[in-house]
Order: C-alpha cells, then sequence, then structure tokens
C-alpha cells in the first residue's frame, strides 16, 4: 500500500490556511481562541469551522494548536477549547502540556508538539505510550536521528519540520524570555531574545563582538533533503509561519507541494498525497524571494555548519548582486546575481551592511539597465552586496495570480437502455462516485455529437476537473444540447462534493496505564514544564516526581537554554576543532544584562545561563 505523504502548512488565519490549501497543503495547522504558541496568532472557532469546511473538500486536514502550558485555573477553558475545536471539525491537536492526556474530551487525535523536545527515542517512546498519534520532532536532528527515532515507534506518524524559522534553543527548553520579561516562550509570548544584539565578551572581559545578533539563526530550507527525510520515516513535513503573510505562505507551499509532486512522480507508486486535487496554473515559486534570513539545512546532514544569521536577524533577502561602481550616495551601477528570482524593478525594497555592520534599507525608485537609484541616501561603496527584502513584481504576481485547487474526475458515459443513459463520474484521490440517470434522443451525427459531448462534459464544475474518458462504442450516442450536458455536469460535481461528517462528541475516558518501562527520568526535572495537576500525575504514576515549571517559580535554578547551536563553534574558538582554545564560559551582554554561556562538549551541546555574579535579578 502507497505509503501517504503530507504537506503541513501554517494559517495565521481563515484566508491565510485556504491560500494554503489552494497552493498544495495537504494539512494546515492554526490557533484557536487560546492556548497557541503564538500569541499574536489567534482565531474564533468560528472561522476554524469555515477553514476546516473547505479544507475537508479536498481531504485536507486541520489541527489546531494547543501548545502552551496550561496553569490549574485554566484547565477548563482547555477542555472546552478541545470540545470547540472538534465541533469545528479539527481534525487533530497539537500538544503540549500532557495534562491533556487526564481529562475527558471528544476522540480527536492528538500529537506531541515539538514542544515536546522529542529528540531522543527514549523520549519518543515515553510519548507514544501516552496514546499520542503523530511525534513532531525537534528540529536538531539528523536524518540517522530520525531514522533511529521512527523505527522505535512505528506506531506513531513522525512530522519534521522542513522550513522557516530556527529557535536557537531547544523547543520547549527556552526561559529567556520568561527570565528577561516575565513573558513565557512555552505560553506562547516569546519576546525572541535570540534575535536581539549582544556584545560577547571572555571570563577576562575582552570584547570579542560587538553588537552581532550571535544567537540568530538562519532560516531552514530542507528543499532537496525531503527525499531522504522520507526515506527515514517521515510522513508529514512542516512549514513553520504561523506569523508570517499570505505571500509567504503561498510561495513556500506551492514551492514545497511541487517538490513532492515531483518525488511521487517518481516513486513507482510508493508514495501518494495525503489529499485530493493538485493547484492548477498560477504563479511560479521563487522561495529566495519571499522573507529569509538566509538558509540553511542545520543538522539534517549530521555535520556542523555556519548556522548564525549574523545580520540578517530581521531578514535581509535574495542577495541580487553587487555594487560595481558608486555614482552617487544615491545610486550605483550593479552586477547581477546570475539565477535571480526574477530581474529588478522600480519599488523593489533593497538593503546593504554598511562598513560599519549597519544594516541600511532603500527603494528602488527606478532601474535603467545595470543602474540603480534609489529614494534614500546610504553609504554605497564599491563591492558592497546588495539584498532584495521586498520583490514588488513578485509580489504582485502572486496577489493577482494565486493557482486554482481542483480535483480531477473521470466521466464514463453508458447507454441504461431505449434512450436511457447514465453518465457516472470518479473523484481522483477519494474516490467517490456520483451517477446522473437521462433520457435523451440518439444523435443523427455521432462525430458530431462525440465533440459535443467531450466539449460540455470535459470542464471544471466548482472544484472539480471533468474529463470524459468513456462513452458506447457499438451504441448510437446521446442528443444534449450543451445547456443541459453542463447542467449534468453541475450536478455531477455537487454530488461528489463530500458531505460533511458530524464529530463524535462522546468523552472518551482517560487512560489509565502507563509504561514505565518507556521512560527515562530527566536530570532536569524542572524542564518537564509541569503547570498543573494533571500532567504532574502522569509523571508521578510513571514512577517519580516532576519539578515545578519554571513559570510558576521564577526562583529555580534552571537552564534558560539549551542549543545544538555553539558560540565557540560559530567563530572558531572549538576546542575540538581548534587545540589552543579551551571551553571557558563565555558571556553575552544587551542593556546592562549578562548571561553566560558554557559548553558541554560531551553532548556537543551549548548551554545559557544567567550570571549570578552580575545580574541581581537572577538565583
Amino acid at each position: 500500500m502507497p505509503v501517504a505523504l503530507e504537506l503541513l502548512a501554517p494559517a495565521k488565519n481563515k484566508d491565510i490556511g485556504i491560500a494554503a490549501i489552494d497552493c498544495g497543503a495537504d494539512a494546515v495547522y492554526i490557533a484557536g481562541p487560546a492556548f497557541g504558541a503564538r500569541e499574536a496568532a489567534g482565531n474564533s472557532i468560528d472561522d476554524i469551522a469555515g477553514l476546516t469546511e473547505y479544507a475537508h473538500k479536498f481531504g485536507v486536514k486541520v489541527f489546531l494548536t494547543l501548545n502552551t502550558l496550561i496553569y490549574e485555573h485554566e484547565l477548563e477553558a482547555a477542555r472546552k477549547t478541545v470540545f470547540q475545536a472538534a465541533e469545528a471539525g479539527c481534525d487533530a491537536l497539537i500538544v503540549q502540556d500532557l495534562g491533556l492526556l487526564r481529562m475527558s474530551i471528544p476522540p480527536i487525535e492528538l500529537h506531541a508538539s515539538t514542544q515536546c523536545n522529542i529528540r531522543t527515542v527514549e523520549q519518543a517512546r515515553w510519548l507514544a505510550s501516552l496514546g499520542f498519534k503523530r511525534l513532531v520532532l525537534a528540529r536538531e536532528l539528523s536524518l540517522e536521528q530520525i531514522r533511529e527515532i521512527a523505527g522505535a515507534v512505528p506506531e506513531c506518524g513522525i512530522e519534521c519540520f522542513v522550513h522557516g524559522a530556527l529557535c536557537v534553543s531547544y523547543s520547549g527548553q527556552c526561559y529567556l524570555s520568561q527570565y528577561l520579561t516575565g513573558r513565557s516562550a512555552n505560553r506562547g509570548c516569546c519576546i525572541q531574545a535570540c534575535r536581539s544584539r549582544y556584545d560577547l565578551t571572555d571570563t577576562d572581559g575582552h570584547v570579542l563582538l560587538k553588537d552581532k545578533a550571535i544567537l540568530s539563526l538562519k532560516d531552514l530550507s530542507l528543499q532537496d533533503r525531503i527525499k531522504g527525510l522520507i526515506e527515514a520515516g517521515a510522513t508529514s513535513f512542516k512549514i513553520e509561519g504561523r506569523l508570517k503573510n499570505i505571500s509567504y505562505v503561498r510561495n513556500i507551499v506551492r514551492s514545497y507541494s511541487d517538490i513532492l509532486d515531483d518525488i511521487i512522480g517518481n516513486g513507482d507508486g510508493r508514495y501518494v498525497r495525503s489529499s485530493w486535487g493538485t493547484p492548477s496554473g498560477g504563479f511560479t515559486p521563487h522561495p529566495e524571494a519571499t522573507f529569509n534570513r538566509g538558509y540553511t539545512r542545520y543538522f539534517i546532514d549530521g555535520q556542523r555548519g555556519q548556522w548564525c544569521s549574523g545580520d540578517y536577524a530581521k531578514g535581509m533577502g535574495e542577495p541580487v548582486g553587487k555594487v560595481s561602481k558608486r555614482l552617487s550616495a544615491y545610486s550605483f551601477e550593479l552586477i547581477p546575481r546570475p539565477g535571480l528570482s526574477t530581474p529588478l524593478s522600480n519599488g523593489d525594497g533593497l538593503c546593504l551592511i554598511t562598513r560599519g555592520g549597519e544594516t541600511v534599507g532603500m527603494r528602488a525608485d527606478t532601474i535603467h539597465g545595470n543602474t540603480v537609484t534609489c529614494s534614500q541616501a546610504a553609504d554605497i561603496r564599491t563591492g558592497a552586496t546588495i539584498y532584495r527584502n521586498f520583490n514588488r513584481g513578485f509580489e504582485k504576481t502572486l496577489e493577482s495570480n494565486p493557482p486554482v485547487r481542483l480535483i480531477p474526475a473521470t466521466v464514463r458515459l453508458r447507454k441504461s437502455g431505449e434512450n436511457r443513459y447514465t453518465l457516472t463520474a470518479t473523484a481522483s484521490g477519494s474516490g467517490v462516485t456520483a451517477s446522473l440517470d437521462f433520457e435523451a434522443e440518439p444523435a443523427l451525427n455521432r462525430d458530431k455529437a462525440s465533440s459535443g459531448l467531450q466539449a460540455s462534459l470535459s470542464k471544471r464544475s466548482g472544484i472539480f476537473s471533468f474529463s470524459l474518458t468513456g462513452m458506447p462504442s457499438d451504441h448510437q450516442l446521446p442528443f444534449l444540447p450543451a445547456s443541459t450536458a453542463n447542467a449534468l455536469r453541475r450536478e455531477l460535481a455537487r454530488q461528489l462534493e463530500p458531505s460533511p461528517v458530524p464529530p463524535d462528541m462522546t468523552p472518551t475516558v482517560p487512560f489509565d496505564l502507563i509504561d514505565r518501562s518507556r521512560i527515562v527520568p530527566p536530570a532536569q526535572r524542572h524542564q518537564l514544564n509541569c503547570a498543573n495537576s494533571l500532567s504532574r500525575s502522569i509523571y508521578r504514576a510513571a514512577g517519580f516526581e516532576p519539578g515545578t515549571a519554571f513559570e510558576l517559580d521564577l526562583s529555580i535554578q534552571v537552564e534558560l537554554m539549551r542549543c545544538k547551536y555553539c558560540i565557540r563553534y560559530e567563530t572558531g574558538r572549538c576546542p575540538r576543532t581548534n587545540h589552543k582554545e579551551k571551553a571557558t564560559p563565555l558571556y553575552l551582554i544587551n542593556n546592562g544584562r549578562r548571561l553566560k554561556a558554557i559548553f558541554d562538549c560531551a553532548h556537543c551541546e551549548m548551554v545559557i545561563l544567567p550570571d549570578s555574579d552580575t545580574d541581581p535579578g537572577s538565583g
């Protein structure tokens, strides 16, 4: 049986979710009114119901993000949200807080969020034993690690991020925002302190880097590793971006959808898409033309690289060329970079890095050949790289020329009696069929009748693209006026559309059995993020006492971050690659607050801690 592959797209709102579906998404994930890990991306239940109604026409699934920590006084509100999500037609919940497993909720599928810190076989087996049907793995894993986890939990679907922003800390293990401002990343309120600029000093106070976004990572792009992920056992490929706009989602979703279609087309029947229909027409995708901080494959190949975005923390965009000659403070000649997504055009947003390391933006007023004249003066120098962070022409194309998603459907005509005929349509993917009987006089001219039937019945109606593939060869064809044939085709389309299935709202009984052999008690008990009595009861049933969530007790000594990314490696100070170096702490300073970076070289990880010697707020 073919393996069903899923492209999972973000939806900030209903309209963006529909746009993602039209561009080829097999599933979308969206936040409800509360409990989503992106505070600024909430949606009403009515909008979610509208999205699921549209999605289910194509067999596309809708997942509700309920992936924040839940405080004790919020448990009942969270339970009601689950019922509302089920009533709205959501197909699954993406969950961080294990307390939901102890609630009496409808029988809706549960996915363990990447916030559950799923990066070991032991953690995967533990979550699988609790009944999660899918695991959203940490972004920091290699193909071999993914393969090992997938092999250990065959009962679970494996979902991997393939594109978008990267958190520098392991997800669910970042407490820096909470520590600095009281706004918790585990509660959807992250201030993105990793995108801030820091001075980096050594233990002697020497400044190693000045005013750099040293914790900011490039964006993930695994377009050329999708086949490897499939072979490793992943079946869902997730695009980050529930705060991204509609043009971003259209462009990136269409690009990855084309990649999956190509893999399936060359897969000798081993793979299929998990939804029905394909995008038709519209724009040609260009991922490099959309917001990004530069791209990285991260650790997917099991190798370290230069992962820091450097001056890209806010997104520099696509490099378009180098300045060959400075003409004035407002104009320059450009050597275009080969293979640009689209040529430069009037109105494009450009930026460059000045001699002082400052990022300066400007708008291209006029383009004449390779001469660019801008609206603002800038420190333009010969040899500087020019970036395009707003592609005006491409953005217009994305808005004005979106694809249309259509489900192919075959139509067959047969004679069923004296002057009686039957049309049968079958929708591709879903296999749903619809039949219509009608009466008609025999046509006098078979060739003309055949041509007319082909013209009328091989057309688009609603979400279906019909193709007349069979007609009786040993009987006369019916004479059908075009208006009658068109009406029949429209009625077939109406019947082929799936009818909404009322969800089962019968509450399920919370589980009672826990496989204690499947969990390895963590060294950092407070980083289990237990914020309510229900989640705590699950760990107690497994045989050990979890710590209190950092959000509930700031006096706890806790790692603010644990990262695969390493500042020492990034700056050429890794003791493994530079034997003159030692793994002594480094310090990051921003607005008088100092953080301490220590290095766990045995596990090749970096840990960010409060600097208790200088920060009176720590302890």
